[in-house]
């Protein structure tokens, strides 16, 4: 009999099989949600609601080092993204550089978000300006009243305050009584024009490459979690989980190298695809733990650094025991 699995997760074309019935996860009946990311941490991190979900690698790890997490993962990273396009300006602030963050206030939707960990470690490692060189505000981007997802405890020389509950991160840029903000999504007055506005990095897709050939690293922003409580009771779950997203992922690489018929609507996407893999690697977008073992502890290194996690969870404590060495043909 089939295990009944609840999942939540978006619907990127690397999971869409998962969504079309091309993939199936062995000996489970899914009932699958396509949520956004947002939806998704919320739900679970709050209250469980899924056995199978997307999370944050920031929580996770947050809530790993401390014991209380409700999910384990496995290394299938169905989000990655480099983060410099993510840092917005007041340009009437004398802001020409990272350097010039330095005592500025910052809003940020949450403190331990990970694109927010990440961009905070590029900050320090590439341009010396620590989390405590800045003035942080957290609160919604475009809604009043956001908080942060898990509960954090910063050391005394991080200023974090939260904005009015009836105020908005995107509202205070635009009236300049913030100087910067770090964002996943742009906000909306940067994509209205507002005077003022703009990106740190106009010209980030230049400065990310050069940023992965000098580090070597492609920042890992979601994983999969499966309820702790469903891999102790079923051990085969975690690796039936990871060996389903691994063939989707498989599937979607398949077809973004088609050129005979395009699968990306965009003209020439099968060359950009060859390009990206000449300049970051065959396998770009790498599942595993040891193959992201650089950027997994990169991550974690920046989140004791900067007061979230009390302690580095080793790389063989990170994931399901039973994925770091799946069988082979």
């Amino acid at each position: 009999m089939a295990l009944s699995l609840s999942m939540s997760v978006c619907n990127y074309d690397r999971t869409a099989a998962l969504f079309d019935g091309r993939v199936s996860i062995e000996g489970c009946d899914v009932a699958a949600a396509a949520l956004v990311p947002e939806e998704s941490f919320h739900r679970a991190f709050k209250y469980q609601e899924f056995d199978v979900t997307e999370v944050s690698m920031s929580s996770y790890l947050l809530t790993t080092s401390r014991g209380d997490a409700h999910y384990v993962a496995v290394p299938a990273f169905v989000s990655r993204l480099f983060r410099h396009s993510g840092i917005y300006i007041r340009t009437d602030r004398g802001i020409k550089g990272p350097q010039d963050l330095k005592g500025k206030i910052v809003g940020l939707p949450e403190y331990q978000m990970t694109a927010n960990v990440w961009v905070r470690g590029m900050l320090q490692d590439e341009h010396g300006v620590k989390p405590s060189d800045i003035k942080w505000r957290n609160g919604g981007l475009e809604e009043a009243g956001r908080a942060e997802r898990t509960k954090i405890s910063l050391p005394p020389e991080i200023e974090l305050q939260a904005i009015p509950k009836d105020r908005t991160l995107n509202d205070m840029l635009a009236k300049g009584e913030i100087d910067a903000l770090l964002s996943a999504r742009a906000p909306s007055c940067f994509r209205s024009g507002a005077p003022n506005v703009a990106r740190l990095f106009p010209n980030y897709p230049e400065v990310e490459e050069a940023y992965f050939k000098k580090t070597g690293l492609f920042p890992i922003m979601h994983a999969i979690g499966i309820r702790k409580t469903l891999v102790e009771k079923h051990p085969w779950l975690a690796v039936s989980v990871y060996k389903a997203f691994l063939e989707a992922k498989r599937l979607c690489m398949h077809e973004m190298g088609e050129i005979g018929h395009l699968h990306v609507t965009q003209p020439w996407s099968v060359f950009e695809y060859e390009r990206l893999k000449r300049v970051m690697g065959e396998d770009y977008w790498s599942y595993g733990a040891h193959e992201n073992k650089h950027g997994l502890e990169t991550l974690m290194r920046y989140s004791f650094e900067q007061g979230l996690a009390p302690r580095q969870v080793p790389l063989d404590q990170m994931f399901a025991k039973s994925i770091y060495e799946l069988s082979k043909v």
